[in-house]
């Protein structure tokens, strides 16, 4: 009951958020800011995907519990891609939602903009707001999916506290990589072109250390946001008899 609650208040969010972006444009007769509602839907994505990379894993400790007993060589290879597959792809899509921290530049306000910044203040904390518990809601299925994995009963462990750690300092890669680079997750079909312009950035003064700045000062943030929240879920599905 605790995970559906979970999903439809973050749902709640996200479309409180679209509705303050639309509410925008139609209330004070701006143009409306398009690119709110793109990174709005992309940081949903992650969601949907980790539940399937998700049963993926489910499906690959099964097969690795039982690789005698009726599994076919192929049915091994289906496996091992049911995990490989969706995660990769949710890997690439969970910066989108942690993304959203940056739209708190008001990068989108102009100069004598009719929009009161009352109201602009409370739109793009809406959003990201809506960034984060996307990010939560996608990451924390598949750290108990870890866990039940592993068969050790009801224990938080070592290796799930890891992966999530892992995946929320590459989070915060892929969120200074979009932000300063503006790299998609779709330019990894790019890895050479990717590289060379990662490589030269870099090597700009003193963008290395902004950079180590960037990355630990928002994997940190999210870091303390989720671990309490996580906690919480995971106590509770305890609780009601996981």
């Amino acid at each position: 009951m605790i995970v559906l609650l979970a999903a439809a208040a973050v749902f709640a969010l996200d479309v409180y958020a679209v509705v303050l972006v639309l509410l925008r444009a139609a209330v004070y007769r701006v143009h409306l800011y398009r690119p709110m509602l793109v990174n709005l839907g992309l940081s949903f994505v992650p969601v949907p995907l980790s539940l399937v990379a998700g049963f993926g894993f489910l499906l690959f400790v099964h097969y690795r519990s039982h690789p005698l007993e009726s599994a076919s060589v192929l049915e091994g290879v289906l496996a091992v891609m049911a995990l490989a597959l969706p995660t990769c792809a949710w890997l690439l899509m969970f910066p989108n939602s942690v993304y959203l921290i940056t739209e708190l530049n008001f990068s989108h306000r102009v100069e004598n903009t009719p929009v009161p910044l009352w109201y602009d203040i409370v739109q793009t904390l809406a959003l990201t707001l809506s960034g984060i518990a996307n990010a939560i809601l996608s990451l924390a299925p598949l750290q108990m999916f870890v866990i039940i994995g592993q068969q050790n009963g009801n224990q938080v462990t070592v290796e799930s506290w890891v992966f999530s750690g892992v995946v929320i300092l590459l989070g915060a890669v892929g969120v200074y990589l979009g932000r300063y680079l503006r790299f998609n997750s779709w330019d990894v079909r790019h890895p050479v072109s990717m590289a060379r312009k990662l490589s030269s950035h870099l090597r700009e003064r003193g963008k290395g250390l902004e950079a180590l700045g960037f990355v630990i000062t928002h994997a940190t943030l999210v870091a303390l946001l989720y671990v309490p929240l996580f906690l919480f879920a995971w106590g509770s599905l305890v609780a009601a008899g996981l």
